[in-house]
Order: structure tokens, then sequence, then C-alpha cells
């Protein structure tokens, strides 16, 4: 069993029998946070759709943007494509939204509902290049799954 396959069952046990979304959104950044080697931020932005753009939720690492539009940044390419987005270099991501200057790399796996809708992203910044690759998108991509079965 790989470390994040691993997560991915201590996510599945944290969430037992737990369907408030803040709590279980907070515990997964948490649970992210503290499992995974070489980040500096792990959180969420949920899709407010009054407002048409993303809105800070739940959270591990320093100060953050509070408001994304759609189309915007990594976090606004991916809710508006519905797909994950790994950037290996953020200075070369042509509308790159510098919340944090440590940041070097990040990954963003939107969060969609049983219906298909946006309900959010699952963000990971990291202070070093290339810190994501494909299979680890991957066991994110699972994680985000694992957490909507919760929250949907």
């Amino acid at each position: 069993m790989t470390e994040l396959s691993l997560l991915n069952e201590q996510l599945s046990a944290l969430l037992t029998n737990e369907h408030s979304a803040i709590a279980n959104l907070a515990n997964a950044s948490a649970l992210i946070n503290e499992s995974v080697d070489n980040l500096n931020w792990a959180g969420f932005y949920l899709y407010n759709s009054k407002n048409d753009q993303l809105d800070l939720g739940p959270f591990q690492g320093k100060v953050a943007c509070m408001h994304i539009a759609l189309g915007k940044g990594v976090c606004g390419v991916a809710a508006s494509t519905k797909e994950t987005q790994i950037v290996g270099d953020v200075s070369k991501f042509s509308s790159y939204i510098a919340c944090d200057s440590a940041a070097k790399s990040e990954l963003v796996v939107p969060m969609l509902k049983q219906d298909g809708s946006l309900y959010g992203v699952l963000d990971l910044d990291a202070p070093i290049l290339n810190r994501f690759n494909q299979s680890f998108a991957s066991e994110m991509e699972e994680f985000a799954r694992r957490l909507m079965a919760t929250i949907d």
C-alpha cells in the first residue's frame, strides 16, 4: 500500500458516520497537511453559485485568497474545466494568482457532486518545483471522491 493509498484509507476511517461538510473538509485538510511532505498549503475553495466564484473554505497553511473567479488562477481553471490541474512551476502559469510567494508548484482537483455539478476544489501548494505528478494527482482525485461521498 502506498503512502497516498494509506492516506485515502485514513480519510475513509475519519469520515465514517460523519456528515458535517465543514467538519469533514476541516479534518481532510488537516489530514493532508500532517501526512504529505513538502506542502505549504492544503485546503478547499467552495463554489458560490450566487456570485459564480470560488470562496475560501477550510484549509491548513498561511492566509489565502478569499475569492477566486472561475477561469482565473489554477483553482479557477480547475473549477471551470472540471479537470485536475498539475502545475510544476506556478511562475509559468499564465493566470496564476500569487496568494503565497513561497508556492512553487500546485495541484488542484475539482470536487463534483453526484449530478456532476461543481462543489469546489481541493488545492495543494508546494514550496518546491514539480512536487506533483499524475500518480499523486490520481490519489488526490480518489481522496476528493471519498470526501464528496460524505458531503453530497
